[in-house]
């Protein structure tokens, strides 16, 4: 009779549990409901970024960047180089200047970001062989823009002096052979892994949006808590789950990490299936990660709130802590080429693991086992939330907001 009745009042603690799990998470549905900053925040603004960044980049690099020419030298070989300088894709010559000042001055208005200028007597050094030089000046304040136009003015720049020096040797009677094995003793064959188009938009999109997910998770997350208390409202969310914060945050938070896993579905099959970017492991394995990447972010943003226990600075640390993930994470800037310091920060974000998994699973599609560390790591982060639960009690219930 006794292990009957424990098992029937177990049965009815579970029941009593679900009941105010229930009733907390329509709670909050009315809450995200009436509020038009949580479908902004949750929803539209998410998406909008989704369309934007992958229709910014939808060609993979800028094309057609406007460039100038200062020919001083005026012949058919320096015409013929221009001609191919204007044959790249990223490179458009928009203008040519008569000499080196006014070139200056376009670049210094913004009409151009370079220039390629050709000294007087250019074709005639080539041609006598006294290595005539060329330069080509970048406006590095456009930091994507003066990469791809220094790499096509460098390169242009090369294939001019081969295809000067390839004259040369045939008119002193070599042939095609033996001066190509001359100019170029070395060939270098080139395999991009993974994308071999080179798209700008795969190596930025597949964690860029996650990362803003991740950051409006941050804020929304310190801004759910921060209102109950701001609102004067936290005694009934903590009546609500019998003044247990465990009940009160999991009831709480469980609709957002609906909505929020339903947006990280989106991208993913909006990434993959749509754009049809590299996804070699599968979709399934990136929205596990996905799942665990939200999971960690809201327990980010439970953390930020317990510690502060304002409103205000619980948005600032968050907003602060986001924004610096997209430097760190990895995928901007190569975390093995920092210092040693940053290097120990960067396990500290839920984007560098997450990066991580994207890179081993969808670009290199390598099995599930070999990314157990980020997947660890992102676990992790759930312990968070633990480290600031009494105190976190403590301001639900005894907290009197102070704007």
């Amino acid at each position: 009779m006794v292990k009957k009745r424990n098992k029937k009042g177990r049965i009815m603690q579970y029941t009593t549990i679900h009941k105010r799990l229930y009733r907390i998470a329509v709670r909050e549905l009315r809450h995200i409901a009436t509020r038009p900053i949580y479908l902004f925040c949750m929803v539209i603004a998410p998406v909008f970024c989704y369309v934007f960044f992958t229709t910014l980049m939808a060609n993979g690099l800028p094309t057609n960047m406007p460039a100038g020419v200062v020919d001083m030298d005026n012949t058919a070989t320096t015409r013929s180089i221009i001609r191919n300088l204007d044959a790249f894709q990223q490179t458009h010559v928009t203008a040519r200047y008569a000499n080196f000042h006014e070139a200056r001055k376009a670049v210094q208005r913004g009409e151009i970001y370079a220039f390629y200028y050709i000294p007087e007597g250019t074709t005639e050094e080539a041609i006598s062989g006294r290595q005539p030089r060329v330069s080509f000046y970048i406006n590095y304040a456009y930091l994507i823009a003066g990469s791809l136009l220094y790499r096509d003015q460098r390169t242009m720049s090369e294939l001019a002096s081969g295809a000067i020096g390839q004259s040369t040797l045939l008119a002193k009677g070599a042939t095609e052979k033996q001066a190509m094995a001359f100019l170029q003793p070395v060939v270098i064959d080139t395999h991009a892994l993974n994308n071999p188009w080179l798209n700008y938009s795969v190596y930025l999109c597949n964690t860029l949006l996650p990362g803003i997910l991740m950051l409006l998770i941050f804020l929304t997350t310190s801004y759910a808590l921060g209102m109950e208390l701001k609102e004067n409202t936290a005694h009934v969310l903590m009546r609500l789950a019998d003044n247990s914060i465990g009940t009160a945050l999991v009831g709480k938070l469980l609709p957002h990490t609906v909505i929020f896993f339903i947006v990280t579905v989106f991208y993913n099959v909006y990434l993959y299936g749509f754009l049809h970017y590299p996804c070699n492991s599968g979709i399934f394995p990136m929205l596990l990660a996905g799942l665990l990447l939200v999971l960690a972010s809201q327990a980010v943003g439970i953390f930020f709130f317990g510690m502060f226990g304002t409103l205000r600075l619980a948005l600032s640390v968050a907003s602060l802590w986001g924004v610096i993930s997209f430097s760190i994470s990895g995928f901007t800037f190569p975390v093995m080429a920092m210092h040693p310091v940053l290097q120990g920060l960067a396990v500290l974000f839920p984007l560098r693991h997450y990066f991580l998994i994207y890179v081993n699973l969808a670009l290199n599609g390598y099995p599930l086992v070999y990314v157990w560390q980020p997947i660890v790591a992102l676990l992790l982060f759930l312990l968070l939330p633990f480290f600031v639960l009494k105190k976190l009690r403590t301001e639900m219930l005894h907290y009197v907001y102070i704007p």
